[in-house]
């Protein structure tokens, strides 16, 4: 059983947990991701790592109430245990590769979208800790939603707010602060963009314009965690990846964001993926047990 230390509520449905998980925590990277299970009969559901303390043994994570397992979850209190906790697990952030003084030259952007900030807050902290500032763009549907704008404001060089409707920080897409900051003279070298597949398809429709390479988190597809139930296939390339074992991160202009947000919703109904599984054969993969392909 694993610990919960700490539980914050950030907006109606949005919450943090801080989880005593030594051996997780002593191998986190910034970009990885866990897999928890509430209990026995629980779903299990992968989520970013939002921070981690090698010192304390803890993880952090932060969700979104989107279903029963999630809604059980939030309903847990700092005393209280999950059942697994898994991780680390995929690919850490490809900045973590790179060597130090390479790293203090490049002149990076974060685009954050929604709960997307949770998995920019770890790569920026760590960047600050090896003494390299970045620039980071938080956008909101509302202020109501906006989370870990105090936490960021630590670590980031510039931190830029944006909200759909104007009730904070400047009106409009992530995407009209990107292009602001580019005509205001400011020169990047490589954009880091999580959250909404939507969000992260204009993102990279922007940064492909403006020739900035532009690296995307495609943990919003995720379900199995595994590689086996193929809910996050994604063609980047031209190639089949699947975002847990290959990624999450890859080359934003690289991947095919029409197909995969139309593959998600085919993917949430019995019917779809039957059509998903005739249709894509020897590389469907089928461990999820729902469409039939694991037998």
């Amino acid at each position: 059983m694993y610990k919960i230390i700490r539980d914050e509520k950030l907006t109606d449905n949005i919450y943090l947990m801080e989880i005593e998980a030594p051996r997780v925590a002593k191998n986190c990277l910034p970009g990885q991701f866990i897999i928890l299970r509430s209990h026995s009969k629980s779903e299990r559901i992968p989520l970013t790592i939002c921070d981690y303390s090698k010192e304390k043994g803890t993880v952090t994570i932060v969700f979104q109430i989107v279903g029963a397992g999630t809604q059980f979850l939030a309903e847990l209190k700092a005393g209280d245990s999950v059942q697994d906790f898994v991780g680390p697990l995929g690919r850490p952030s490809e900045l973590t590769d790179m060597p130090l003084d390479e790293l203090k030259k490049k002149k990076i952007l974060f685009v954050a979208g929604g709960v997307g900030t949770a998995p920019v807050y770890p790569q920026v902290k760590w960047l600050k800790e090896k003494g390299v500032t970045a620039d980071v763009i938080i956008g909101s549907k509302t202020k109501d939603l906006l989370i870990m704008e105090d936490m960021m404001k630590e670590v980031a060089g510039g931190l830029y707010i944006t909200t759909d409707d104007g009730s904070y920080g400047d009106h409009g897409m992530v995407t009209n602060s990107i292009q602001k900051l580019v005509d205001s003279g400011k020169k990047y070298d490589v954009c880091i963009a999580i959250g909404p597949m939507i969000m992260m398809k204009f993102v990279c429709k922007l940064t492909k314009e403006l020739d900035l390479p532009t690296v995307v988190s495609l943990n919003p597809i995720m379900v199995d965690g595994t590689g086996m139930c193929g809910a996050c296939r994604v063609t980047v390339g031209g190639e089949v990846k699947f975002a847990c074992v290959d990624g999450p991160e890859f080359d934003g202009h690289q991947v095919d964001f029409d197909q995969a947000m139309k593959r998600q919703q085919l993917y949430k109904t019995d019917e779809g993926r039957a059509f998903l599984k005739a249709k894509e054969g020897d590389t469907h993969h089928g461990g999820c047990g729902n469409c039939g392909g694991d037998k």
